[in-house]
């Protein structure tokens, strides 16, 4: 447990028991629902839906735009968009409208059949990250994944390099951390791995390029998979000149270089790869390009795909191990093509970024008048405080700054006012429709925890 965030312990334990006892006595119908369900494994839909800050989950009516409202009906300003897969909002009108077109007028779930749609969701993809052929998953996971095997394939090299406490999905290779003598083990938690992480991967801290070098040089590195700012352990953005080094090395050490953008996608309409002029081998993405509904995808260089598609003796067609039968699927690529066509634009993404950086400067402006050892940092439109400062610049040491009973009473205190963060960690993203009025509300409820937290 963290001994400088700033707050007194007995304090703040009174404070989150009366909170959590608010949380419960205003939702019996969320607490009984929970009950009930007996037969989820769990009780809950999927286990990491456990992650809660007062004892059991919310449980949905209805959602639309940037509010969610619960079945005890209370509404909430909703800044988690499903940990980024809701980022265009719940149910944007245009992907509802072109998913209700595809399966109502049309038809077609699944057909096993390739449709005009993903060609025009490749083309928009190509267009903003610079990737000219794009392959299609239903989650980022398996598009981390299929990616894996196929520069596997192309190098002859077994291992993979992740950054240490990213953030790939499930994806076996990437649940590797550095242990306190620099080499990497297995992350904490990890369930039934189906060999020791450390024979298909190696790790390196991010902002390190020593490190990086270091492990490189066995020469067994496939490729490095790595988000161009970690986001899923709190935000740590790169240093001057990290990413141009990462690309630098890998390339002499014929390794390819993958970025994952499925949360970075918050830094603009192409990602950190076009907002920092990044030039990855491949990127993976999924959760917010189809507005909610289930889809990962894949980019290739031109010279990846070229040698790929030369390699007779690679399946991609039939059992290789690369796809899946829902996997492109007439209703993903509808959403998608609508998503990326109307609703997560350029003009969009711009007013997001503006209100995300209202949010950033309020929130420093309130940490700050109290005196509290907390940084804050933004990626486009995506906002997280951590309980040190300066801001970490490795995944370990945002580990290491995490305080689960902090961030468990602050959720709990902002769902109780009407306000949702991600429940993993501090984060807050901004919707098309997110307003400065939704900001300063946070930030009225921020301030009076903080209040209360200190005085």
């Amino acid at each position: 447990m963290p001994t400088d965030s700033g707050v007194d312990r007995a304090r703040l334990a009174a404070l989150a028991t009366r909170e959590r006892a608010t949380f419960a006595e205003r939702r019996p119908r969320s607490a009984a629902a929970y009950q009930r369900a007996g037969n989820l494994f769990g009780r809950v839909p999927m286990t990491w839906m456990n992650k809660t800050a007062a004892g059991f989950p919310i449980y949905l009516r209805n959602a639309r735009g940037n509010r969610i409202t619960d079945v005890d009906g209370h509404e909430y300003i909703d800044f988690c968009l499903g940990d980024t897969g809701a980022m265009a909002g719940h149910s944007p009108a245009p992907v509802v409208e072109a998913v209700t077109r595809r399966l109502g007028e049309l038809g077609g779930a699944t057909t096993m059949l390739p449709t005009e749609d993903a060609a025009a969701v490749g083309a928009e993809l190509a267009r903003r990250f610079g990737l000219p052929y794009w392959s299609f998953a239903l989650t980022a996971t398996d598009a981390n994944r299929w990616a894996i095997r196929l520069l596997r394939a192309v190098t002859g090299r077994p291992k993979i390099l992740v950054n240490s406490y990213c953030y790939h999905g499930s994806v076996d290779e990437s649940l590797i951390v550095a242990g306190p003598d620099g080499r990497g083990q297995s992350r904490e938690g990890n369930v039934g791995a189906p060999t020791d992480v450390t024979t298909t991967s190696r790790v390196a801290e991010f902002n390190d390029l020593e490190g990086l070098e270091r492990e490189l040089a066995h020469g067994d590195v496939a490729a490095v998979l790595m988000e161009p700012a970690l986001t899923n352990i709190g935000i740590v953005l790169p240093e001057p000149g990290y990413l141009a080094g990462v690309r630098e090395l890998t390339r002499a050490h014929g390794t390819y270089l993958i970025n994952d953008e499925t949360h970075t996608f918050s830094a603009g309409p192409g990602g950190a790869t076009a907002a920092w002029g990044l030039e990855p081998d491949v990127l993976t993405i999924g959760k917010a390009i189809a507005g909610g509904i289930p889809i990962g995808a894949y980019g290739l260089s031109e010279s990846l795909a070229a040698t790929l598609l030369a390699r007779t003796d690679l399946d991609l067609v039939d059992m290789g191990g690369v796809g899946g039968t829902l996997a492109g699927n007439p209703v993903s690529m509808a959403a998608a093509r609508a998503c990326l066509e109307q609703v997560l634009t350029e003009a969009a993404f711009a007013d997001m970024i503006a209100t995300a950086t209202a949010f950033e400067t309020g929130l420093r402006k309130i940490i700050g008048s109290y005196g509290l050892p907390w940084s804050v940092s933004r990626l486009g439109a995506r906002v997280e405080y951590r309980f040190a400062d300066p801001a970490p610049r490795t995944g370990t040491e945002s580990a290491a700054a995490a305080d689960a009973e902090l961030e468990d009473f602050l959720h709990t205190y902002l769902a109780n006012r009407g306000v949702l963060l991600t429940p993993f960690h501090n984060m807050a993203l901004m919707a098309p429709g997110t307003t400065t009025a939704d900001v300063d509300r946070h930030h009225e409820i921020f301030t009076a925890a903080l209040t209360e937290l200190t005085s």
